[in-house]
């Protein structure tokens, strides 16, 4: 090839390509052998799409179409069938955790608590906000208190305005020495904007750092939903969240009678 290299980033590649010849460089063409293919990358080479190859040129145009035709008819049929799969994508799948039997081996101490109310006395946290949903939670937590023998009158019932709060009504409650357990519920929808995360992120550490400040266990009752219609499927978390502080209460009653033994 000669000095005379084609601009890349010329505004006009093609205009380029197909410029005259210089005369000051009479030999800059190169003869190419009859058996030979021209080189398209030679100076004065013709221009791209040029049939002066005959025959040959033509059946290569002719192959090279017939190489893309089918592509391009394989890629554009059959249009159903990907919206068939794009429908599959949008099936909302369920990742809830699942309850399993827990095996410990014989020979062990084994210290278990039960859901059993009894005479304990349990504070319930509760947030105003999205009153709506935690409206049911508290029935289905005061529901599971009443059938695990709890009385109401064992039962206090501390409102706070939102879920951010939840964690210092239940140190607040916890320091009293008054209750076995504390039951906090909740619940954040998600919105526009990453208020959800950080309430949300903050109400679950808040409880659990209530409950490693005092000793006392917190069962953590908020629900963190994407959209209000998904709240009917989980409002039980408020019995789950009662059954839980129960248990733990209980644990930690045969926990201290054992260590009071020995």
């Amino acid at each position: 090839m000669s000095n005379r290299d084609i601009d890349s980033t010329s505004e006009n590649v093609l205009h380029d390509w197909a410029r005259e010849p210089d005369p000051a460089e009479p030999e800059a063409a190169v003869e190419a052998e009859p058996d030979e293919p021209v080189d398209a990358s030679a100076e004065d080479g013709p221009a791209w799409g040029t049939a002066t190859q005959g025959e040959e040129a033509e059946h290569s145009v002719a192959v090279e179409l017939d190489e893309v035709e089918p592509a391009e008819v394989e890629e554009t049929s059959e249009p159903e069938d990907a919206e068939i799969v794009e429908e599959a994508l949008v099936v909302e799948l369920s990742h809830e955790h699942a309850a399993g039997d827990l095996h410990i081996p014989d020979g062990y101490a084994v210290l278990e608590g039960a859901s059993e109310g009894g005479r304990r006395a349990v504070g319930v946290v509760v947030s105003r906000f999205n009153g709506s949903v935690t409206s049911q939670l508290l029935d289905g937590a005061l529901s599971e208190l009443a059938g695990a023998g709890v009385g109401q009158e064992a039962i206090t019932i501390m409102v706070v305005p939102g879920a951010f709060e939840l964690p210092l009504a239940a140190t607040a409650l916890a320091k009293t020495r008054r209750f076995a357990c504390i039951v906090a519920l909740g619940c954040v929808i998600r919105g526009d904007t990453p208020h959800f995360d950080y309430v949300s992120s903050e109400a679950a550490s808040g409880l659990q750092l209530a409950a490693l400040e005092t000793g006392v266990p917190v069962a953590f009752g908020v629900l963190t939903l994407d959209r209000v219609e998904q709240a009917e499927a989980r409002v039980g978390k408020g019995a789950e969240a009662v059954r839980s502080a129960l248990e733990m209460a209980d644990l930690f009653a045969h926990l201290r009678a054992a260590a009071a033994a020995h």
